[in-house]
């Protein structure tokens, strides 16, 4: 389906349905543009990371079972 199909497709239906579809799009836009974002932000980290010890430390603890004290 081409853009204008779906154009034509939408023009067909309610205005409440209209607004659903737009806000289902910017909902799609916005969580894709914050995937990008994370990814960037990861790849651009991940030589910090693999590199310098001290940004991992922590994660020796991973397995490290914990319990809560009062």
């Amino acid at each position: 389906m081409n853009t204008q199909e779906i154009i034509r497709e939408i023009n067909t239906f309610s205005l409440d349905r209209k607004i659903w579809i737009v806000q289902e799009v910017l909902k799609s836009i916005k969580q894709q543009e914050n995937n990008n974002s994370i990814r960037i932000a990861a790849e651009k980290l991940y030589e910090d990371y693999k590199n310098d010890g001290e940004l991992t430390i922590f994660t020796q603890l991973d397995f490290e079972k914990f319990y809560e004290t009062k």
